[in-house]
């Protein structure tokens, strides 16, 4: 059996119908890209288009400010994606007069672009000879080579790029990468894989031993680290208190609300006492107008339980903090918000 002759043909007769798939523009396979990194495919084809909409080019990426980036791409996560592409997006406009670059050692030196998408990029843009390894790859290469490496130590990964190298069709290395990971998104599945509907089933060790589950080997266990957020929505007439996170945390360089975070649980009326006591002024009194139920928002390796408190003030003449803003309501589309806080405040603002 010819393996790269078996998956390109079953890609070409089965491939999605994807908007980035109909194009050879580096700027628009980029894109798609860094958004496919953590997010399913449905979900990220308009977070795409709304992305491509928006910068059309890389130099409306890069003159754009960042809030407007973060706005754009609020409700993917791991925003450090997006910083990382407006921070690529002015080097390129700086380094090579906004012609994306060619070379697969010039892609991989532009701002948060790894080993991956810089092959991504080569082969399928510029048909250069460069393999791509995402958790598909690792998947389907080792369920057809038996490789029980762990994937997620330095010697696996070497050892799964040296063969993914190994087998790529240096002839067609765009469609072929782009066919092996198809194979694994689509039939090679982690759970429950149709191995029935596989090009490649009759020489697949883990079909014909029946081990498809046990592969591919991971060696670490995601640790899950709890936090517990109080936010308080405090309102006075038509304008609310935001606050920028510039700490190097979740969320950086995205806007949220007054927040007490603390390491273990407690009650909404604790939280209260801990609120007058570190976010507003003696002299201010405050009504308050609803606590929500506690709300859990799971991230890759964190877990986040947190509570919403909408706090009335008569007004803001005695409040004062340097790090919070005062903002009319009416503003808040203007700011980019975790989806977390963005959801409250779009309920919380219908009422």
């Amino acid at each position: 059996m010819n393996f790269s002759k078996e998956i390109i043909s079953w890609y070409t007769k089965n491939k999605r119908d994807l908007p980035w798939r109909n194009t050879s523009n580096p700027y628009y396979i980029w894109i798609s890209e860094v958004i496919l990194q953590q997010t399913r495919v449905n979900q990220g084809i308009a977070y795409y288009e709304k992305f491509i909409e928006n910068f059309p080019d890389v130099f409306s990426l890069a003159r754009a400010n960042e809030d407007k980036v973060l706005r754009v791409w609020q409700g993917l996560g791991y925003y450090s994606r997006a910083r990382n592409m407006h921070a690529a997006a002015k080097q390129i406009v700086k380094e090579y007069k906004g012609n994306f670059p060619i070379s697969y050692e010039d892609i991989i030196a532009l701002k948060g672009i790894g080993d991956y998408t810089a092959a991504a990029i080569a082969s399928i843009a510029y048909n250069k000879a460069h393999a791509v390894v995402d958790g598909n790859v690792y998947r389907v290469l080792s369920r057809y080579y038996n490789i029980e490496t762990p994937i997620d130590t330095s010697k696996g990964k070497k050892e799964f790029y040296a063969l993914a190298n190994e087998i790529l069709d240096k002839q067609k290395p765009g469609v072929f990468n782009q066919a092996l990971m198809e194979l694994g998104a689509m039939v090679c599945t982690p759970k429950n894989p149709q191995c029935s509907n596989c090009c490649i089933q009759q020489t697949c060790y883990a079909y014909n031993n029946s081990v498809q589950e046990s592969l591919p080997v991971k060696l670490k266990k995601l640790k899950i680290k709890k936090r517990y957020f109080f936010y308080f929505l405090i309102n006075s007439k038509n304008k609310i208190v935001i606050h920028k996170r510039t700490e190097k945390d979740i969320w950086q360089g995205l806007y949220d609300l007054p927040l007490i975070e603390l390491q273990n649980e407690i009650s909404i009326e604790e939280a209260i006492l801990q609120f007058k006591k570190t976010i507003l002024n003696s002299k201010q009194t405050f009504t308050i107008k609803s606590a929500s139920q506690r709300h859990t928002h799971k991230l890759s390796h964190q877990t986040i339980e947190s509570y919403f408190i909408n706090i009335e003030l008569k007004d803001f003449e005695n409040f004062y903090h340097s790090k919070y803003q005062i903002i009319y309501k009416e503003r808040i589309g203007e700011f980019a918000f975790p989806i977390l806080i963005a959801n409250y405040l779009m309920l919380i603002t219908r009422k």
